[in-house]
């Protein structure tokens, strides 16, 4: 009885096989993309995921292609002897083996094979002749220690079984791209033992929708709980090739999973460009004014790939017996709306890095910037400006200088490498020169729009991508730190260890110290730093200056109105800590800016009063209940609802400023009811800060209407020692460690442990001074919060 075969297995004489046919054991003959489209164009249908229909032409069939024209010899003594950083070198001997390849007659049989396969799948399809991408799949892509965006090459909208070929032909020859003969060098492949499958995948009309890149980690810092989505209309090439900064989403896993709407950040691109399909080619053109000052996306969409990109990154992660995030494509029909997932591989970047130590670099020096853009590798280099045109130019650049181009490609990558830092005009997050130079560990800052025109060959500048979101490029060489720690955390520590933010951006770098949450987030930091617009202005515009108004609209783009952006702004600025942390305290404080301070923000010199000295002046719970201001409180008590209602992230805990009175405690909570947010309603926790002489004397009063204290010993040391901590004149005065400080602070300790009432620090003196912390624990505090930078040499410190 003769044997049957298994249907399944990729044999090495098997020229096509059928997505259908294919799993994740076949990389050898598939590689890695088709192997991953095959695995879930067949496990994943279950869960509704839809993957386009298509086939790979094995690496049988790259094989049958050089064996026919005999063409090993050719290419073993082509490359002997390259030397890789000889650019020009590595550009003419891999010229001669493409056309070599591109020149040898495609073996009938493959040629059968393959038109035979796009015959049945355009029956599939139900339609004369499919509409077709064709991307390479080497063997040696897409495996832990071995990711480059781009090293191949695809082509898409093909028609025809002569066009079909010909872009087969053109996939395997791209095998020899520079870049990717370099990579292979680098990495130590033989040239001669990597292969390259071909791709062959229903094509979605997303040059008439739109499409982008997916991960299912956060590829700054390495946060495993959100999904990251990049979106911009047209082909995904756009987006991938680094030709446009895309629209940015951030969802949050935990909360995605209970249900919740939890998209935690919105970011718009200025998507100039995209790629369309006309008249048998594709081309780039301008995406009109107001189709880019919308949303690519909507919030239904974000939230159903991130679904989507969650499932896949299980599967896969089951499959492979340990935690795989994945670098997921997808595109939208524009046609039809619908959306699909076309291509999905390992992340192997963010994923790789050392969860056991925080390396932190910082600018010593404060200075304006010349330059902003989106920040990638939570680095800062320096060096002077080499400002390229094209790859052409490679051979002036020296290392150790800043590259600047409009974008990157697969070419540039010797360069890069080479590179103190990368500057691009163009390209977001998930961009070529973004994912490549994160791969390399070269700080970088793209969508920098006049990069080439205002950066000279020459110059000296500094690039910072310190904080992981928006990055800098400043003229000159400033000084900087490089911080590492070692995430250790000392056993039976007796007090909780907290940290103070103020920068949402910053949150999901430090969401990797071992604490035991957020003591103190300050709301005002999102105020100035991400919605920088006063909230009465965004009530009453008619009160603002025609520019003003011009700078508010600007500011406010995708939004339906300036109302609308405020409190998204602040609440996604919110919730970015929130979820970094999740599902630990986190302790937002309501804004605690003084009307000077408001004043600076957009609109606010409209709206604020004058005071001799607005450090005891009108702030705080002051200013909450008060006629004059309280429709801006609403705003922020809207914000912090859909944080903890929408978004699902009921760890946010809410703490009042400045409460100078227990009646002002009962106006504010009648207040934030009016507003829809009750104490205890939904697990709400509401604090009080404690920096006022009278909340330490009435403490056990101030307990009935709190559920928790934190100390704010910046506050509390000016008022108790009567020195303004602005003024130089009496700074040698102004000491956390005074006794009557001490005596203040270890008689509120007191109090609340007699009401039951939870009680922290959040003030500087701990981060500052040992000696205070020390005197913290002995009084029993039950938790302190540190500046980032302070907390594992503090924890050490308390363990001893």
């Amino acid at each position: 009885m003769k044997k049957k075969t298994n249907p399944f297995r990729a044999a090495s004489s098997v020229l096509v096989l059928p997505f259908s046919r294919l799993r994740l054991k076949d990389v050898p003959s598939v590689g890695g993309k088709n192997a991953s489209l095959g695995e879930m164009f067949r496990k994943l249908k279950t869960k509704k995921i839809p993957v386009p229909d298509g086939f790979s032409v094995t690496t049988a069939a790259y094989w049958a292609l050089i064996d026919q024209a005999k063409l090993r010899p050719f290419i073993k003594q082509t490359l002997r002897g390259l030397d890789k950083e000889d650019t020009a070198d590595v550009a003419r001997r891999g010229e001669l083996i493409r056309g070599a390849i591109l020149k040898a007659e495609m073996p009938m049989k493959v040629r059968k094979a393959v038109v035979k396969a796009y015959a049945d799948l355009s029956r599939r399809l139900h339609v004369p002749m499919a509409d077709v991408a064709v991307r390479s799949s080497a063997t040696a892509e897409d495996l832990p220690s071995a990711s480059f965006a781009g090293q191949q090459d695809s082509y898409l909208h093909i028609q025809g079984d002569d066009n079909l070929i010909l872009a087969v032909q053109k996939c395997m020859a791209s095998l020899f791209n520079d870049r990717a003969i370099v990579y292979r060098e680098n990495n130590r492949f033989d040239h001669l033992k990597v292969a390259l499958s071909v791709g062959v995948q229903q094509m979605v009309r997303s040059d008439i929708g739109s499409a982008g890149v997916m991960f299912t980690l956060h590829t700054e810092t390495g946060f495993q709980d959100a999904v990251l989505v990049n979106a911009a209309y047209g082909l995904g090439e756009s987006v991938v090739q680094g030709i446009v900064n895309p629209d940015q989403f951030l969802v949050h896993k935990p909360t995605l999973a209970l249900g919740f709407k939890s998209v935690i950040e919105h970011r718009l691109g200025n998507k100039l460009t995209k790629i369309i399909y006309r008249g048998g080619t594709t081309e780039q053109v301008k995406v009109p004014d107001d189709a880019r000052k919308k949303w690519v996306l909507d919030d239904a969409e974000v939230l159903q790939l991130a679904k989507w990109g969650v499932e896949i990154e299980k599967y896969f992660s089951h499959e492979a017996k340990h935690h795989k995030p994945m670098d997921i494509e997808w595109a939208k029909d524009g046609k039809t709306g619908k959306l699909y997932i076309v291509q999905a591989r390992p992340e192997t970047v963010a994923s790789s890095k050392d969860k056991n130590v925080l390396i932190t670099y910082r600018l010593k020096a404060s200075a304006k910037p010349i330059l902003s853009g989106v920040a990638v590798g939570q680095k800062i280099g320096a060096g002077k400006v080499r400002n390229l045109k094209s790859a052409k130019e490679m051979a002036s650049f020296k290392p150790g200088e800043v590259l600047v181009a409009h974008m990157t490609d697969p070419d540039w990558v010797p360069v890069m490498q080479q590179a103190a830092a990368i500057v691009t005009e163009a390209g977001g997050r998930t961009c070529h020169a973004a994912i490549v130079s994160r791969e390399l560990g070269v700080p970088c800052v793209v969508g920098v729009e006049g990069a080439t025109k205002v950066l000279k060959d020459g110059m000296p500048v500094t690039v910072s991508a310190e904080n992981g979101e928006e990055g800098f490029i400043y003229h000159g060489i400033l000084p900087y730190d490089i911080k590492t720690q070692e995430l250790k955390r000392p056993k039976r520590l007796r007090t909780k260890v907290m940290l103070n933010i103020g920068n949402p951006d910053t949150a999901l770098e430090y969401s990797s110290l071992p604490v035991d949450g957020v003591g103190l987030a300050r709301m005002e930091f999102i105020l100035n730093q991400h919605v920088k617009v006063h909230p009465l202005a965004t009530l009453n515009p008619s009160k603002l200056s025609a520019t003003e108004k011009a700078q508010m609209n600007k500011l406010s783009t995708g939004y339906p109105d300036a109302r609308e952006y405020f409190v998204s702004v602040l609440s996604e600025g919110m919730a970015k800590i929130a979820a970094a942390f999740y599902p630990k305290p986190v302790i937002v404080r309501t804004s605690d800016f003084k009307t000077n301070e408001y004043a600076n923000l957009l609109g606010g010199k409209h709206f604020e009063p004058l005071e001799s000295n607005p450090m005891i002046g009108w702030r705080g719970a002051s200013r909450y209940y008060d006629p004059k201001y309280s429709p801006a409180f609403a705003l922020e008590c809207e914000a912090i609802r859909r944080v903890r209602e929408k978004m699902g992230l009921k760890n946010m805990v809410v703490m009042i400023p400045f409460c100078r009175t227990v009646q002002e405690a009962k106006d504010v909570q009648a207040e934030m009811r009016k507003n829809g947010l009750v104490r205890g309603k939904n697990g709400l926790e509401l604090y009080m800060m404690v920096e006022i002489p009278s909340n330490v004397i009435l403490a056990e009063e101030f307990a009935n209407y709190f559920d928790g204290f934190s100390i704010g010993s910046n506050d509390l040391t000016q008022l108790t020692l009567g020195v303004d901590r602005d003024s130089a004149l009496v700074r040698h005065l102004y000491d956390e460690r005074n006794q009557a400080v001490k005596t203040l602070v270890a008689s509120v300790i007191r109090s609340a442990k007699k009401t039951r009432t939870k009680i922290g620090i959040c003030g500087q003196a701990p981060s500052d001074y040992p000696e205070f912390a020390a005197f913290l624990v002995k009084e029993g505090i039950d938790s302190m919060s540190l500046n980032p930078d302070s907390v594992m040499g503090i924890m050490k410190k308390l363990k001893r």
